[in-house]
């Protein structure tokens, strides 16, 4: 099976299929759908145990905290993790950890020394494990297939996990009505060894690190620095938070529904439960075949209109047969906002970042499900079920407005590798990567004329400066001369400054040479980088400067 990533399939034009074509792509495919079959059939199999082993209902409702809790504590750190440590590497040991705790309760079931807490206790670190993998096994898919493919296995990645939602819950109550819950958890743990086998016989490139190493603190604030100046990213995340806190009405609700007001079985919910994920397989259809006619933003606009009715119906019809439909129909509006989400937030970022994006975006998907849950809840609560699915309806109808403020843009024709055009700032002997704070000056010579267009230029790159590491950035001007024109960016370390060059991609090799073309005369802007004097850890530039001039 041992493939390297750069032999990819050339194909006229991709279709949702045209991912299968490469072998690779095709076997994790495989091994992540036999995992997600296997969570689906533990979820199952977790809650029949707890329920058996205890008559507390607070034990039976926290199974769903112990599984949601690691993945809104962990997945940022496991961004991070993902960024700094090769991703084959932390692949197998996510997935053997997983293998042996599922295995371990599936020994401890069939002994009978298993108990309701013991039960949480390995559904919390089954958690662990899966929230250490998520924000991984979603970034590995940029390096299976090319880039004009990527949209098209994002969304078979959600099919993956749609199709195990539609048959593993049945699978599993299947086992544990014939054989036992002991057989589930370790059906499970094999299902973890068949992927941990498939990763160990990737040969996976080599990536070349450039620049001085992250720490884990850096590498965190780094990331949420990204974020915080990148519009693409931060309106994804908005409109993400928007539309996880209303589904989370419906998603939490529906059993009430079925239970209390309909007055039927666990069954009916499980049939619900499978329509909803039949309804996301045949989204992946419809997207592949008139996906291109939506953009990312109008899908996102639809799924938001397409749960506002849904919430609608839930609050109003009450023949299951029509609420089978809803939720069929929900279930493509799932799976056509979600792939849209993640594929905005992968194709709009570089790769040195890009699991800690991913993190954050999880992490901020967690949020939303879960406070609206608990808001939800609790109005249906104090008020009525039916009252708080047409509120979540109205949010849902109020979150497509968000399209405007918050446009959500593909990025497919970004180029986001590396520009590699900046020399080393300074090749001199003396300094410390720790060493700082940095101060760089930019020196421009611009017309008058030229002015207004400059400073809105400058403004763009001034975001990508903070984004990349720089502390404060800004523009000065001369008072004796006000054609010249000086840009600063004031980073901590020497270090970081050297991260900098190394972050700026194609893309914003672009921007500046926007700001640069307003540039006047015969020589090239001059680029002065100031490093705090006497060299020193994150000294405050109280004393006078140490001066490095360059051209670039």
């Amino acid at each position: 099976m041992a493939q390297t990533l750069t032999s990819p399939v050339s194909t006229p034009k991709a279709t949702l299929w045209t991912p299968f074509t490469h072998a690779l792509f095709r076997a994790i495919w495989i091994a992540g759908l036999v995992s997600n079959v296997g969570t689906w059939m533990q979820n199952v199999a977790g809650v029949w145990v707890v329920t058996m082993l205890t008559s507390s209902a607070l034990l039976v409702t926290l199974m769903q905290t112990a599984t949601s809790l690691p993945a809104f504590l962990l997945s940022l750190p496991a961004g991070v993790l993902a960024d700094l440590i090769d991703r084959r590497r932390l692949l197998l040991c996510t997935q053997g950890f997983m293998a042996v705790v599922a295995t371990g309760l599936g020994v401890l079931t069939f002994t009978g020394r298993i108990s309701a807490p013991g039960v949480l206790g390995f559904t919390f670190l089954l958690g662990v494990g899966a929230a250490l993998n998520a924000p991984i096994w979603q970034t590995v898919t940029t390096e299976l297939v090319p880039r004009p493919v990527m949209p098209f296995a994002i969304t078979l990645n959600g099919v993956s996990n749609n199709i195990a939602r539609a048959i593993g819950p049945a699978v599993g109550g299947a086992i544990i009505a014939y054989y036992s819950p002991g057989w589930v958890f370790v059906l499970n743990g094999v299902s973890f060894l068949a992927t941990w086998a498939v990763v160990y016989y990737w040969k996976r490139e080599p990536t070349i690190t450039t620049g001085p190493a992250e720490n884990f603190i850096g590498a965190l604030q780094a990331g949420i620095r990204y974020v915080q100046y990148s519009p693409n990213i931060y309106g994804v995340l908005v409109r993400t938070f928007a539309f996880s806190f209303g589904t989370a009405a419906l998603l939490g609700l529906v059993s009430v529904v079925i239970a209390r007001k309909l007055h039927l079985s666990a069954g009916t919910f499980g049939v619900m439960l499978s329509w909803m994920g039949a309804g996301a397989v045949t989204g992946a259809y419809l997207l592949g075949r008139v996906g291109a006619r939506l953009s990312l933003n109008r899908r996102v606009v639809l799924g938001a209109l397409t749960f506002a009715g849904s919430h609608l119906a839930l609050a109003l019809i009450t023949q299951v047969m029509f609420l089978y439909a809803v939720m069929f129909v929900s279930g493509i509006a799932w799976l056509m906002v979600m792939t849209s989400f993640s594929t905005t937030v992968q194709l709009n970022v570089p790769k040195w970042v890009q699991a800690r994006v991913i993190g954050i975006y999880m992490l901020v998907f967690q949020a939303g499900v879960s406070l609206g849950s608990l808001v939800w809840g609790e109005l249906a609560d104090r008020l009525s079920v039916d009252t708080s699915l047409l509120l979540a309806a109205g949010w849902m109808l109020a979150s497509a407005a968000l399209a405007l403020p918050f446009p959500m843009r593909s990025g497919e024709g970004l180029n986001l590798a590396p520009s590699g055009h900046f020399p080393d700032p300074f090749t001199g002997s003396g300094i410390d990567p720790d060493d700082g704070p940095v101060v760089v000056m930019i020196e421009y010579h611009v017309a008058p004329a030229d002015m207004p267009a400059f400073q809105h230029a400058a403004e763009q790159l001034r975001r990508l400066r903070l984004r990349d590491g720089a502390l404060r950035a800004g523009l000065f001007s001369d008072v004796t001369d006000p054609t010249r024109i000086t840009e600063f960016f004031y980073v901590p370390t020497w270090g970081e400054h050297e991260r900098q060059h190394h972050r700026f991609t194609k893309e914003d090799q672009v921007v500046e040479a926007q700001v640069r073309q307003y540039h006047r005369g015969p020589d090239k802007p001059r680029v002065t980088h100031l490093l705090a004097f006497p060299h020193g850890s994150n000294v405050e530039p109280t004393t006078p400067m140490q001066t490095l001039e360059s051209q670039r």
